[in-house]
């Protein structure tokens, strides 16, 4: 069964995909079901399936002080039983029916995934409803799931890659939620108790803080019918999540964290750019010849194929909901980590000053409008993009708009934001291993 669901979704991938390659033919639909939930639907009878994706704003930044973990504890136990059904009962339903139905957290969300046979919609969109009005959070459930997410974040704690990540972060932002680590401590993953996922979920998920994607078989008059079926159970409003604005704190050192380990792993950051900031789109085009580009970016021209340094190096944006960092890695033997980090600083110095060339600018646009249609990759990824899209109020025809957005940049445009955005004196390294070469 589940071999032949895949089967069928690849169908409706393959179908959406091709039909997204012209100008403005990603139909995107604005439904409101009648009790005034919103959803945006791409509507495809190819396939008998139906993708849906949710978010609410506030996740694992939301949890209390001393309760860290709690945003993602609770996203991986909802689905461990609802209203009548212990968890043994909710997951055979799922299974009997080839529903897949998850949820998780981030720092800034907490997100929902669900996808179905149409034959099976009326049983999966209320299996849905249920784990989110009604989760059981019974005893023996969440101490299994807490052993779980113990077990994982020892084994984390090992991981050179995760510890730099936290050290990082930490710097960052010390002080604020995003400075502290979403899946917890030890202590504070054992301090959450069932009233703590019971008092959370009304919190967050409300009928008016809903951002709903879906794909696939099913129209607008049946999905807004489902909706307000779905979600009626659901409070009608949840308290608006808010955090204080935050830079991130960069002081342009490189710092060490000891770890036994051949290889040293660096992470790098400094301030980035919002997703609503004008210059994005330039930024990405920037970002891309500086480290995203993998193969063909100035960090791993430098780093990688002209000095064979790193196994690895690469950069990205990461804009958040109350603060953004332009962020980037590099994994490397320990003894080559000296010369990485003044390999790193000394492309962030030249790209900072502006000097892109012409054929850069271009193969960067033509790959960053070109891979476009290729990030759609199943009904889910598209259900998850209209909820993207949604949160960051870019409007229904943004998937439509953005390889224009992208090809309007200018080389201009790309040395005007390098000038204003990179900061060679605030770019902050961690490097988690025991390095040799650093000064």
């Amino acid at each position: 069964m589940m071999r032949h669901f895949r089967a069928l979704a690849g169908l409706l991938v393959l179908a959406l995909v091709l039909a997204a390659a012209p100008a403005g033919a990603v139909d995107i639909r604005r439904v409101v079901s009648p009790g005034g939930i919103e959803a945006w639907l791409v509507e495809d009878r190819l396939a008998p399936i139906i993708s849906l994706e949710l978010a609410v704003c506030g996740g694992a930044a939301t949890d209390p002080t001393g309760k860290e973990g709690l945003a993602e504890l609770v996203a991986s136990t909802l689905d461990e039983g609802a209203g009548d059904l212990d968890s043994q009962a909710f997951q055979s339903r799922l299974e009997d029916l080839s529903i897949s139905l998850s949820f998780s957290a981030d720092q800034d969300a907490m997100r929902g995934s669900l996808r179905t046979l149409s034959r099976n919609r009326d049983e999966a969109f209320r299996l849905l409803g249920l784990a989110l009005a009604s989760p059981r959070f019974d005893v023996r459930s969440v101490e299994r799931v807490r052993a779980q997410l113990l077990t994982r974040l020892a084994r984390n704690l090992q991981d050179p890659g995760y510890i730099a990540g936290r050290a990082l972060w930490g710097r960052l932002f010390p002080g604020h939620p995003y400075g502290r680590p979403h899946d917890g401590t030890p202590d504070t993953l054992r301090a959450i108790t069932a009233e703590d996922l019971r008092a959370f979920v009304p919190r967050r998920f409300a009928r008016d803080a809903l951002i709903i994607g879906v794909v696939g078989d099913i129209g607008a008059d049946a999905l807004g019918t489902l909706l307000d079926r779905t979600f009626a159970a659901l409070p009608k409003s949840a308290p608006a999540y808010l955090l204080p604005d935050v830079a991130p704190l960069t002081d342009g050192r490189t710092h060490v964290v000891e770890h036994a380990t051949p290889q040293s792993t660096i992470l790098f950051a400094q301030p980035g750019l919002r997703r609503s900031d004008p210059d994005w789109y330039a930024a990405t085009v920037l970002n891309y010849i500086l480290g995203g580009g993998s193969f063909s970016s100035r960090l791993y021209s430098e780093v990688r194929e002209k000095r064979g340094l790193a196994y690895s190096v690469y950069s990205y944006l990461a804009p958040l909901g109350f603060s953004a960092v332009w962020a980037g890695g590099a994994a490397t033997a320990n003894a080559a980590v000296g010369e990485s980090v003044t390999v790193i600083r000394s492309v962030w110095y030249d790209v900072a000053a502006g000097g892109i060339g012409a054929e850069e600018l271009a193969d960067a646009k033509r790959y960053i409008t070109g891979s476009w249609p290729l990030r759609f990759t199943d009904t889910a990824a598209i259900a998850a993009t209209l909820v993207a899209v949604q949160i960051e109020g870019l409007g229904i025809d943004y998937i439509d708009r953005r390889n224009a957005l992208v090809g309007a940049v200018s080389a201009d445009d790309v040395a005007r934001v390098a000038r204003r955005v990179l900061d060679p004196e605030k770019l902050t390294i961690v490097v988690v291993g025991r390095p040799d070469g650093l000064k």
